[in-house]
């Protein structure tokens, strides 16, 4: 299946109105700010935990040569 990728912009348009109709128009900068937390909070986990795995990486490929 395409994932995200597959949605396109008329469905964005849609699912944008949805939202528009349900939260109303006072809502959306409140939702919008938490999403934006929420993302950036899971950016920087994900790239704690690639940096965490680096150095173990090296030193396998270190016992690797060896």
């Amino acid at each position: 299946m395409g994932g995200l990728g597959a949605i396109g912009v008329p469905g964005l348009i849609i699912i944008l109105v949805i939202v528009l109709i349900v939260f109303g128009p006072k809502k959306l900068p409140e939702i919008g700010a938490a999403v934006g937390k929420t993302f950036s909070e899971f950016k920087k986990s994900t790239r704690g935990l690639i940096d965490d795995d680096e150095p173990v990486k090296k030193e396998e490929k270190k016992s690797e040569i060896l």
